[in-house]
C-alpha cells in the first residue's frame, strides 16, 4: 500500500495505490471523515492498523471508489505539514563539490505547507527579477508518524510513518545573498513532493526500506544530473530524527527532507540553472520517479 493525495474530477481525496489503482480511503473506509483532506489524517500506527487499510481494497468494487492514475490530478501526499524540514550539505559528494568542510552538526532551514506541489505540477520560476539561479536538488524525504522528543537514535527509526520524494528546488542568488537559507527555498512550488508515501513498515511490521540503502537520481530533460546513494549521508536518517527531537518535538506529519547528493546545477562548469519549459525527474529505489515541469510566473 502507497499513500498519497490525489483530486479526481470531483473532490480532494486521500488515496492508496493497491496497486496499480487509486481507492479512495474516505469512501472505502468508513471511519476516515468525508473532511480529510490529506494522508496525515490516515497515518497508520501499527502494522495491525496498517492490514486495516489493506480492508479498503475489497471496497473497491463500489462506483467511483477505485480511480487509475491517469484519471487524478496528483496532490502532494501531505498537504499540510506542521513542520518541512530541510538539511543542507548532508552528502559527502555534494560537500566536496561546494568545496565545504564537512559539518559537524545538521544544518536545517524551513519550506512552508505553500512550497508543496505535487507529481505532475508545476515549479513556477518567479522570473529574472527575483532569481537568475534556479536549481535542483533530488532528496529522501522523510514523514514522521509518531510524536518524538529527545529519542534516541535507536528509536529514531520507529517515530517514521513513511518515505517520499522531494525536490529541494532553491533559489541560489537569493539563497547566498545574505545566509538566510528559507529566502532561498521557501518560494511557492519550490517543494515538489511525492508521488506517494510509502510506509515504513509492511504488513507484517517489517521494515519496507532502508533509508540508508537507497539510490537517488535526479534527470534534468532527460539527462541524468544526479546520481548518487543514500549511503552517502552524513548524517543517516535515524542520526537526524534524533538530532532534531533534542531540539523540538517533531509530530505526525512533519517532514524532514535528508540533503542532495552531488550533482546541483550551481556546482556544475559551466552552471545549469532550471527554465520554463524543463521538465525534472526524480527517482528514489523503492518509491518512484517525481516529475515536475518548470512554467514562467
Amino acid at each position: 500500500m502507497r499513500a498519497e493525495a490525489g483530486l479526481p474530477p470531483a473532490a480532494p481525496l486521500a488515496g492508496a495505490l493497491f496497486p496499480d489503482d487509486l481507492v479512495d480511503v474516505i469512501a472505502a473506509w468508513d471511519a476516515v471523515g468525508p473532511a480529510v483532506l490529506d494522508c496525515l489524517a490516515f497515518l497508520p500506527k501499527t502494522a495491525a492498523e496498517l492490514r486495516r487499510f489493506d480492508e479498503a481494497e475489497q471496497a473497491a468494487g463500489r462506483p467511483r471508489v477505485a480511480f487509475s492514475l491517469d484519471e487524478v490530478t496528483f496532490a502532494p501526499p501531505l498537504v499540510r505539514p506542521g513542520k518541512v524540514l530541510g538539511i543542507g550539505l548532508n552528502y559527502k559528494d555534494h560537500a566536496a563539490e561546494t568545496g565545504r568542510p564537512l559539518p559537524k552538526a545538521p544544518m536545517f532551514f524551513n519550506k512552508f505547507a505553500t512550497s508543496l506541489v505535487g507529481h505532475e505540477g508545476n515549479i513556477v520560476h518567479p522570473g529574472p527579477a527575483v532569481t537568475s539561479q534556479l536549481d535542483f536538488e533530488a532528496e529522501l524525504a522523510v514523514v514522521i508518524g509518531r510524536p518524538a522528543k529527545n529519542v534516541s537514535e535507536a528509536e529514531a527509526l520507529d517515530c517514521v510513518f513513511g518515505y517520499t520524494i522531494m525536490n529541494d528546488v532553491s533559489a541560489r542568488d537569493l539563497q547566498y545573498m545574505d545566509g538566510q537559507f528559507v529566502k532561498g527555498k521557501a518560494l511557492d512550488t519550490f517543494g515538489p513532493m511525492g508521488p506517494w508515501i510509502v510506509p515504513a513498515r509492511d504488513e507484517h511490521g517489517r521494515p519496507a526500506l532502508d533509508p540508508q540503502n537507497l539510490s537517488v537520481t535526479l534527470r534534468l530533460d532527460g539527462q541524468v544530473m544526479q546520481n548518487g546513494h543514500t549511503g552517502q549521508m552524513i548524517f543517516s536518517v535515524a542520526e537526524l530524527i534524533a538530532y532534531l527531537s533534542r531540539l523540538m518535538t517533531l509530530l505526525p506529519g512533519d517532514v524532514i527532507m535528508t540533503g542532495t547528493p552531488a550533482g546541483v546545477g550551481v556546482a556544475r562548469d559551466p552552471q545549469v540553472f532550471l527554465e520554463p519549459g524543463d521538465v525534472v525527474e526524480i527517482e528514489i529505489e523503492g518509491i518512484g520517479v517525481l516529475r515536475n515541469r518548470v512554467v514562467g510566473s
